[in-house]
């Protein structure tokens, strides 16, 4: 299933993509919201395919509303930093030994067609396109990485928009670069697990102002799904509506030749994952 919220920025409403790829369908009858809650009720999961299997569910009708995150009331955000190996190479970093983690705060997601904001100050703002896996399940301690894809409720597209200088030339931790107001637009849907069967198969692509930066596959992670969702539960417990971004592929403006084409208000960032859907983000000045 394609599960999404549309509507007003907070006062979104959960509906459903119907098979047909254009027809939205009204699931505010069914459940109150998509979130983590309805993640864990696989009861809720099935009354919503049963119902979509029925053709009882009304059609969403009037002009194309506007698409929210997919996913609401967040408990956190996890991100894995240099999982790609062509993107480890173009920056010049060793192969990390272990996943490298940091967080960006729920607060930082936006719709997948949303404005980003370029912060004030900033000069370095660079794109990532990755893939964002939504946790269905209460993960802790787990033992293996086919426990850690059975922990999965599904995938979304994930941009993990990024400050360079703030990330890297201005002391302290990554988070300064990666918790920027509007800085991880998501969705368009929530595509349950059962329709990814091989996460690590999946293409990415980003185009700046239409070039093509970034075309890369989940093959590439150094660290894969199961095993990113194993290894984190070994240090904080994962619960259902918790979200991984698992890294980016090559192609990032930072891996670039001086002069690097760091983001500008103005431009135009489309990015894609194979299988879950578009973003289209216009950048503008804080």
């Amino acid at each position: 299933m394609k599960l999404l919220r549309v509507g007003t920025a907070g006062a979104e409403r959960p509906a459903l993509l119907d098979q047909d790829g254009t027809t939205l369908r009204d699931l505010s009858g069914l459940v109150t919201d998509i979130d983590g809650a309805l993640l864990a009720d696989d009861t809720a999961l099935d009354r919503i395919r049963l119902a979509a299997a029925s053709g009882e569910l009304p059609v969403l009708d009037g002009p194309a509303p506007r698409v929210g995150p997919p996913l609401a009331r967040i408990g956190k955000i996890v991100c894995i930093g240099l999982n790609y190996h062509d993107h480890a190479a173009e920056t010049g970093a060793e192969i990390p030994a272990e996943p490298i983690i940091f967080f960006k705060a729920p607060d930082t997601v936006v719709g997948p067609d949303d404005t980003v904001l370029v912060p004030r100050g900033s000069v370095k703002t660079d794109w990532e396109v990755e893939l964002a896996v939504v946790i269905g399940r209460t993960a802790r301690y787990l033992d293996s990485a086919e426990e850690g894809l059975a922990h999965v409720a599904g995938y979304a597209v994930s941009h993990d928009v990024s400050e360079r200088e703030f990330q890297i030339e201005r002391g302290g931790t990554w988070d300064k670069g990666k918790n920027c107001e509007t800085f991880n637009p998501l969705g368009p849907w929530l595509v349950t697990a059962d329709e990814v069967p091989d996460p690590q198969a999946l293409a990415l692509r980003l185009r700046v102002n239409g070039e093509l930066k970034q075309d890369g596959t989940t093959a590439e992670q150094i660290f894969g799904v199961g095993e990113v969702v194993r290894y984190v539960s070994q240090f904080m417990t994962l619960y259902p509506g918790d979200v991984i971004n698992t890294g980016t592929p090559a192609g990032v403006a930072l891996g670039k030749p001086e002069p690097k084409p760091y983001l500008r208000a103005g431009d135009v960032v489309e990015l894609e994952i194979e299988g879950l859907g578009r973003q289209r983000q216009e950048f503008k000045d804080a």
